[in-house]
Formats: structure tokens, sequence, C-alpha cells
């Protein structure tokens, strides 16, 4: 659409839905929503010219060649945000990510996605995909401060009055349909205080944008409610870990590659998984970001451990559903949802690209479930796991070509330097557990 087309369409939402306020949002390299608000009247310049801002405190975009980035907002991602006032209404626009001279900005996630998807395109093949996003949701003190109290002693699908998080659910999922999304089912989880929306299936751009409006939402919903929504992946030690299964599609020419019949997977299917399975160890430095997140991965509660994947299993870290509803996929268990969807979306895909191109051999399905795998360790003693810490994820992403390739070497190196960092902090931290097991004894 031309830049005129482009402000015309802008003004007439503007007009038709009093709007007063647009934040143009866009991602960090940690998967973190940011903004600038700017007012209607600065529109038409923002899609002319674009809005300067200072990068230097944005994680990941220090390294840029310049001070100063441009937002490019992408007219076709503009929703009014329905939390806001009904007068003088607020929307956003996702933005583009480019230098003042008009060259793109590499290390932006958008593009990132972008450009692999193009890839994937040019060679034939669509690339949809879902997430299931768990979170938690807890009480606040009396400042409003988030507290590890869960809203509820619930349990999987549990009903009120046992689930207390069913307003703030209901509301979340209204307000996410005000904003385009396709609430295809919503309930309690496993612990106390969890819960779990699903939404319908999209492109690959498009659903990574949708996970980024979602965990915007959440927060800001239940804020309103009074509760703090948390996406961290093992907020509590004897509880569930909150994950964002992801669920994976490719079409060539209209058809789904993971269709099967009675059990039996295309060859291409094969070489895809073969691929992402090739690259899991590295992805899951993107995949599952936090120190935190590999309480969950190996904490149990239905995390997966073992690379690998099966029919219906719910133990290997790929699971294909037994029965397709509406799209052929397989499901990817291991990410979580404070990764940038972005970036483990686009490495998702080179990784199974890689593999048709290489013809990849798929390793055998893993039949065993998680009790059977506990009652005898030695059935899987030649099945690889999944990084233990976030720094044996790190390593193994450095030793990755393909991701750094995704990535682009220096941002790569960023991601491998800030993520160092923080495991550092982490190692240095003495832990409560520590003064519990050891001050007495030592």
């Amino acid at each position: 659409m031309s830049l005129a087309k482009n402000i015309i369409e802008a003004m007439k939402f503007i007009e038709a839905n009093d709007v007063k306020f647009i934040r143009l949002q866009f991602c960090d390299l940690f998967g973190q929503n940011r903004n600038i608000a700017i007012t209607a009247m600065q529109i038409e310049r923002a899609l002319a010219n674009g809005i300067p801002f200072d990068a230097s405190l944005v994680v990941g975009f220090s390294e840029s060649r310049y001070t100063d980035l441009i937002l490019h907002p992408d007219i076709s991602t503009m929703q009014l945000l329905p939390w806001r006032p009904q007068q003088g209404k607020v929307a956003r626009i996702l933005c583009d990510i480019r230098y003042p001279n008009g060259d793109i900005f590499e290390a932006d996630s958008r593009y990132i996605l972008k450009e692999t998807i193009k890839r994937a395109r040019d060679l034939g093949y669509q690339f949809n995909t879902s997430a299931e996003c768990e979170f938690y949701l807890f009480k606040q003190d009396e400042n409003g401060d988030p507290t590890t109290i869960p809203t509820d002693q619930a349990g999987y699908f549990d009903l009120a009055p046992y689930d207390r998080g069913e307003n703030t659910r209901r509301e979340i999922c209204l307000t996410l349909e005000d904003m385009g999304f396709e609430i295809e089912s919503s309930r309690h989880e496993a612990g106390r205080g969890q819960h779990e929306i699903d939404f319908k299936h999209d492109d690959a751009l498009s659903a990574a944008d949708k996970i980024m409006t979602f965990k915007t939402v959440v927060k800001t919903v239940a804020q309103r409610n009074g509760v703090h929504a948390s996406f961290l992946p093992k907020p509590l030690m004897e509880e569930p870990g909150s994950g964002m299964h992801i669920h994976v599609s490719l079409l060539k020419n209209g058809q789904d590659i993971f269709e099967n019949r009675d059990g039996v997977l295309s060859t291409e299917a094969k070489y895809f998984m073969a691929g992402v399975l090739a690259h899991v160890k590295g992805m899951t430095a993107i995949a599952n970001p936090l120190v935190n997140s590999y309480k969950r991965l190996t904490g149990g509660k239905e995390a997966p451990r073992h690379i690998g994947w099966g029919f219906g299993n719910r133990s290997p870290l790929i699971r294909i559903p037994l029965e397709a509803d509406e799209y052929y996929r397989f499901e990817l268990r291991g990410p979580d949802p404070t990764c940038n969807p972005y970036l483990t979306f686009a490495i998702i895909l080179a990784a199974g690209l890689e593999g048709i191109d290489k013809q990849l051999v798929l390793m055998d399905e893993l039949k065993l479930d998680e009790e059977e795998i506990t009652r005898d360790p030695m059935a899987v003693q030649n099945i690889q796991e999944l990084p233990i810490t976030l720094m044996e994820a790190l390593t193994e992403m450095d030793a990755d070509p393909l991701i750094k390739n995704v990535l682009g070497e220096n941002l790569a190196a960023k991601y491998i330097e800030l993520k160092t960092a923080e495991w550092m902090d982490y190692i240095k931290t003495v832990h409560p557990w520590e003064i519990e097991r050891y001050l007495l004894t030592y």
C-alpha cells in the first residue's frame, strides 16, 4: 500500500474511533514490549518519516551504528486498546525499525522473522503457528505489589467457586476478542492460580504479534482486577511450570506436510522435525531465556526433558496430536512464555528448512511416557536431554552456526554476552536455600 493510502486509512481509523493517542510499539531483544506515544495529529509524520528514538538504552540495540533508530509504523497492525478511556481513545501500532538512512535495522526481531518467512515462501512453504500460553495469577499486597500467593487453590479444569480467576480470565478473553483474536478455549490449569488461554493459529508473523499483544492484555486486565499475572516459567516450586507450547504447521502448495494417515508421516515432515531436533539444544537458549526457565524443564510436572518425538505422547519434546481438528501440526513443548516469539519462530522455521534441505534422518519415535522413563531410566539411556541450566544452553547456542546465521553474528554474540552476565549474577548470589541447607552444619 502506498504512503498516501496508508495515511488515508490511518486518518479514517482515527476519526471513526475518536483516537487521541497512539502507542508505537516494538520488541527488544529479550521479547519485552516497548513503546513511544504520539498524539493522533502526528500520525502523518510518523507514516511519512518515522519516529526517532534513543536506541542506546534498549536491550540488544546498543550496538547499532547510530544512537538514534527510527520506528516505522506497520499500519496493518493498528488496533484500539479496549481498556483505555472510551473518549479520547488510545490505539497501538506495531513498528518496524530502520536506521536513519532508511536501511533495515538487522537486530529487529520482527524483521528477522520476516526474512526467515520470506526464505520459506521462496521455497514454496507457508509457516503457520499458534501457542498455548500459560500464566499464574497472584494476590497483591496492601501496596499493590505482587506476592507469590496464588489467587485460588483450584486445579485442572476446576470451576467457580474454586476457580477464583474465572472472572479475570473471562475479561481477558473478551478484551482479546475486541482486538480481533479468535479465542478457542480458556481454562484453569493444573497449578494453584494457573491459567491457560488458547487462540486460533495464524501465519507466523501474525501469531508472534498476537503473543506480544496477549501478554500485555493479560497483565493489564489482571492489574485492573487487583491481581498480578506472571508468565514466569516456574514461580512456585511445588506447582507445575508455565509453558508456551508452540504448534507448528508447514504448508506446501496448500497441502500441510504434517498431514498423516494412520500415524504415517510424510518424508518432508520427518526431515523438518529432524532439523528442529538437531538444533533444539542451542534453540533452548532463545526459547527458554531465563535462569528460572530451567527450574521448569528439570522440575517435572509435565515439562519435557527428553529430545524425541511421538504420536500423542506428552513426554517427548515434540508431540504429534493423534487427531487433527482443523489443521495438521506438531507441538513443540519446550518453549516458555518469557521467550521472544519472533526469534523463537524464526529459529524453528530455519532449523526445519535445513532438515528438509539436508534430508536429515529423524530419530525413532519415543513411545515411553514419563512414568515409564522414571521407572526404567535405562530405557532412555541413549536419548539426549535438553540443557539443564541457562549457561549450558548458551554454550550450545554458541556452538550452533544455524542460530548465528538466523540472528546474525553480532546479535547472537550480544545475546550470549547479556545472558551470560545474567547467569553470573545468579551464580554470585547467595540464595536462601544455601543458608538453610548449609549454615547450621558448616
